[in-house]
């Protein structure tokens, strides 16, 4: 990162001694990857010496997906390690623009990491007690406070009473601890709940709960502020003074109510929170009031309405559980445990504040302790003062010879007889009476208000919570239907849009919602994110991934684990149809992205997971031997880069699919400094084509100074423990008879060290080809001139292209960058078009459904099954599923039918199915001699005539040790022959097949030539339907035992 000198404004690096001399002159510098860059030519480093290497500093670790226009650019090991190999100059970039553009993967407005833009300056962040602290006492203070707190022990008694609000207080305990650890691990951002979910287990968990939490909250609006409303309609009715009638009145408060809130939210975040600190003070008041009132002597008329003041007698009867009316523990606890909830209200609006890292934890916890105090505090008050029922009649009291045997005994003692609520309904006591905190008051008018308090800045919270979660989640482009709500207003990012929304949901649910039936699901969708909380801390600490390191200590991660399972238990509680309906929206969003595939990535813990998983298993697997019944192809498939040969990569994709390891690998032959970049480039571009495509397989290249040299190095090194190919497939060099010498001779010398490595060996022929490379390349000429142009069109055309007249004109001159692009080479001779169609075409043959039709297996050499195991795994995937196996096998004259018996008995055994199995008998037949010629015209440039015996015969075999010498045709004649033979009877057979699979014939070392066996392979397979070449490593592949 750049600062400024004091003395004139210079730019200083933070290694650079000023004491050494003036800072370096800046200069624009072009890379290899034509990045400009402004770079230092020189850097004198703390060190006191000229050097490249730069000291650790924050600014080199920002996220590569800032959009914050500048960012530090270490310099790369490439350039570290190579520059002064060349000739000594330093050049180092110090900072790079960013073009907009996110690195690959991740999204460009994601901003974890990004050094704050102008756009923040004088935008409002609160603290710890603003921010998170006030916000969450608000929240969990709710009307429960005041209204049926009193029910809750009432039912319960004091004891059991305790024991629901310190359950409700350890469940949220173990939440706000896990989210301290999770938000104390990195810097973070707007999104609350959303963001410390979908950053910890990736975006399926978090775009999932990121929606209901939004929708739950918005919901949470309207119940808000219908309780408000509700309140303000029971003041009318104590009046008579009701507008219209009880419930249309409550829509109308509860509109008003609304947009008034929604007034204060759109105004900026400095006016909510000043409303939210009067409306804090107003709480405060109404709970001290309480405390208060039940220290002032009880009048007559709080006596017969069962306030007595406090009394121990009274106190311990009140310790037992007195449920009626079909009440249990679980459903008063489920009534109760939404009062506790509200602590991620400071989390929600992590956006807006200064440290969230420091605030989110101190604020939430502070809160719950505080919370969860005066709750208990305020309980038991209560049930040290007021009896169970009351009658509210000063009359009824104690008469000499009237029995006085009701429910409280202390209050026959204290001369009241309330023994009628035995029999007819009671209004007042703890059990009937919901006022009775406005009745223990000091003042009772000051309870209405902590109760409009309570409402109002519960529907507040959930107001500004709402939109700020909705926007974090459409800024993600998760749900690419909704980003037309990440957009932000003023300094602080305003959601205007979200708000909007939120208010529309909320006015639908005063006017249409049964609020009673939401009120369960909206408490569950609550209870999903804290499970999901505390379930991300779990994950993470058991994926034990180094970059897990939060700052926050006081957690354990079993702990976090209990949390969760505790939070799922309490939404059954609840209500268990809400929880069966919340799990399945949630698995329903969960099915939706991970079909999506979001282009995320932010390191989740199940990624992690995911990692440690692989090691574990691939560490399991190297402890137990090879079985031949768990024999599968794993194959290693010489493709070049992922896109130049189709035809080959999507066949070995058919013989491994989800089930075994495919590797396309690439080898780069040239000078390693001038291909790594190329590679380098090309490894993550192949793989994400690959994931893209549904290739189930792995990239691998390698830089080497020759083809054999490479291939040979991905043989020996390529897999992990057992994850190690066991096949190699190779496309068949159909231009041997044009390239130079080294080219075949490296080509045959990847099938020798194939079979050196005990590898089963595939080779691919098709007569139009594989290679579609040069195709490719010109596809990606196009789209780079199509961008090109794109970007000149946007240049001229400002407003998003809407312009007039002159610039009208500019746009068609812009054409002239594609044309002259394309007219480079000029368009090909119709002659190489049509050859360019046919390959494209046969490229693409193995990603279609093969039509009805056969597949010839010619099963001539007993390889240990892999010439036969491979084409019964094609049959069983869907694209081949309507071709039928044929067996060919060699046969002696005489012996058809024994021949044939003894096969469909093997196959019997094997559990292999064939439609048909032919014995060739007549294999031993000399070829025709045209066919001869053929082969001999083709071999002709490769041979070494003995012009002259013994000295001048050796030299030319030394000269030229590809050569074909006349001793080594007429040692091989039979076997060359048999190769012309097995053309004539694969022509005569399966010409019509839709693949034939087919013994490759083995050249022995040393002895057979290299373009002696080339053309054996050319003449053997010539003129055919796509033709495999199998050779296995002669080990069984297949059994009969179970």
């Amino acid at each position: 990162m750049e600062r400024l000198k004091a003395n004139g404004g210079g730019h200083v690096n933070s290694a650079f001694d000023s004491n050494l001399g003036d800072p370096p002159i800046y200069e624009e510098t072009e890379f290899s990857n034509n990045e400009h860059r402004t770079v230092r030519p020189s850097v004198m480093s703390a060190f006191g010496h000229d050097t490249l290497d730069r000291v650790p500093n924050i600014d080199f670790y920002r996220n590569a997906g800032s959009v914050s226009g500048h960012r530090a650019v270490r310099p790369s090991l490439q350039e570290l390690h190579d520059v002064f190999q060349k000739n000594g100059t330093i050049s180092v970039p110090e900072t790079v623009t960013d073009d907009g553009e996110g690195s690959e993967g991740t999204p460009s407005d994601d901003l974890e990491s990004a050094v704050p833009t102008d756009v923040d300056k004088g935008a409002v962040k609160f603290g710890w007690i603003r921010g998170v602290l006030v916000r969450c006492m608000l929240n969990i203070w709710g009307v429960m406070l005041f209204i049926r707190l009193s029910w809750v022990f009432g039912q319960a008694g004091w004891g059991l009473g305790i024991v629901v609000i310190a359950l409700s207080c350890v469940v949220t305990t173990i939440t706000g601890l896990s989210m301290s650890a999770i938000c104390t691990n990195g810097v973070v951002r707007g999104g609350g709940a959303y963001y410390l979910i979908s950053r910890s287990l990736g975006p399926e968990f978090g775009g999932s709960i990121g929606l209901i939490f939004a929708f739950a909250n918005a919901v949470a609006v309207a119940m808000y502020v219908v309780g408000f409303a509700e309140t303000v309609v029971d003041l009318l009715k104590e009046y008579a003074d009701l507008m219209v009638d009880e419930m249309n009145d409550i829509r109308i408060i509860g509109c008003i109510t609304v947009v008034l809130l929604l007034g204060i939210s759109v105004a900026g975040m400095e006016w909510e929170a000043k409303a939210q600190i009067v409306l804090l003070v107003i709480l405060l008041v109404a709970i001290v009031n309480m405390f208060v009132g039940t220290a002032i002597p009880a009048t007559e008329d709080k006596k017969s309405k069962g306030f007595f003041g406090y009394n121990t007698k009274l106190f311990m009867e009140n310790f037992t559980p007195d449920f009626r009316d079909g009440e249990t523990f679980f459903s008063v606890f489920a009534i109760f445990f939404p009062a506790a909830t509200g602590i991620l209200a400071g989390a929600n609006i992590s956006g807006d504040l200064r440290d969230a890292q420091a605030a989110i934890p101190k604020g939430t916890l502070l809160a719950i302790f505080i919370t969860g105090i005066t709750y208990l505090g305020v309980a038991l008050c209560v049930a040290g003062t007021v009896v169970r029922d009351a009658t509210g009649n000063m009359t009824d009291l104690v008469t000499p010879g009237v029995p006085c045997n009701g429910s409280s005994v202390i209050a026959c003692e204290l001369g009241y007889n309330f023994s009628s609520c035995e029999t007819e309904p009671c209004k007042f006591g703890l059990m009937n009476n919901f006022q009775v905190m406005t009745m223990v008051s000091g003042f009772g008018p000051l309870i209405t208000a902590g109760t409009f308090s309570a409402t109002l800045s519960s529907a507040l919270a959930s107001l500004v919570s709402a939109p700020k979660v909705f926007q974090a989640l459409c800024k993600d482009n998760i749900y690419k239907a909704l980003h037309f709500f990440a957009k932000g207003h003023g300094k602080n990012n305003e959601p205007i849009r979200g708000y909007v929304l939120t208010f529309v949901i909320s006015v639908a649910f005063i006017l249409i919602g049964d609020l009673n039936t939401i009120a369960p699901i909206i408490s569950n969708f609550f209870l999903a994110s804290y499970a999901l909380i505390n379930f991300s801390c779990f994950h993470a600490s058991y994926a034990k991934s180094p970059g897990w390191r939060p700052a926050y200590k006081y957690y354990n991660m079993w702990l976090s684990l209990v949390g969760a399972l505790l939070c799922c238990v309490v939404m059954f509680v609840i209500n268990w149809w809400a929880a069966l309906l919340t799990y399945g929206i949630e698995i329903l969003l969960y099915i939706y992205v991970t079909v999506k595939k979001p282009d995320v990535n932010w390191g989740s813990s199940t990624q992690a997971v995911s990692f440690v998983s692989a090691v574990s298993n691939a560490l399991s697997l190297s402890g137990v031997e090879d079985h031949v019944k768990n024999f599968r192809p794993q194959i290693l498939v010489l493709t070049g880069s992922a896109r130049a040969r189709p035809a080959l990569l999507d066949l070995a994709h058919s013989f491994t699919k989800n089930y075994g390891l495919c590797l396309s690998c690439d080898v780069l032959v040239g000078p390693r400094s001038a291909i790594m970049p190329e590679m380098n480039n090309g490894m993550e571009k192949n793989q994400m084509w690959l994931n893209k495509n549904k290739r189930k397989a792995f990239f691998a290249a390698v830089a080497c100074d020759n083809f054999r040299e490479g291939a040979e190095t991905l043989l020996q090194a390529s897999g992990l423990g057992r994850m190690k190919p066991n096949t190699l497939m190779i496309g068949f060099k159909r231009n041997w008879r044009t390239a130079e010498t080294k080219a075949v001779q490296s080509y045959v010398g990847i099938l020798h060290d194939a079979f050196d490595f005990e590898y089963g060996t595939v080779v691919l022929r098709m007569n139009q080809g594989l290679d579609v490379s040069h195709l490719v390349e010109e596809e990606e000429e196009m789209l780079k001139a199509a961008k090109e142009q794109q970007a000149l069109d946007n240049e001229m055309l400002p407003n998003g292209g809407k312009t007039k007249g002159l610039f009208r004109k500019s746009r068609h001159s812009s054409q002239q960058v594609l044309t002259t692009r394309v007219s480079v080479c000029g368009p090909p001779p119709p002659q190489i078009a049509k050859m360019n169609e046919k390959l494209v075409e046969a490229s693409g043959q193995f990603k279609k459904k093969q039509p009805k039709g056969t597949i010839d297996v010619w099963w001539l050499f007993d390889d240990g099954g892999l010439t036969l195991l491979l084409p019964y795994i094609l049959t069983t995937r869907k694209k081949w599923k309507d071709c039928k196996l044929r067996i060919f096998i060699a046969g002696q004259p005489g012996r058809t039918e024994i021949d044939k018996e003894e096969m469909r008995s093997l196959l019997h055994k094997f559990r292999i199915k064939s439609s048909d199995i032919t014995v060739i008998d007549d294999i031993h037949i000399k070829p025709r001699n045209d066919n001869i010629k053929k082969l001999e015209d083709m071999i002709e440039p490769y041979r070494l005539r003995e012009g002259s015996k013994g000295r001048d015969q050796a030299a030319g075999i030394q000269e030229y040790p590809w050569k074909i010498t006349d001793a080594e045709l007429s040692s091989f004649e039979e076997k060359t022959h048999l190769q012309v033979r097995l053309n004539e009877l694969l022509q005569e057979h399966s010409k019509s097949a839709n693949l034939i699979v087919l013994s490759l014939p083995i050249a022995r070392k040393g002895s057979i030539s290299d373009f002696l066996y080339m053309a054996w392979l050319d003449i053997l397979t010539k003129d055919l339907p796509p033709t495999l070449l199998i050779r296995g490593n002669h080990k069984s592949v297949l059994t009969f035992y179970s």
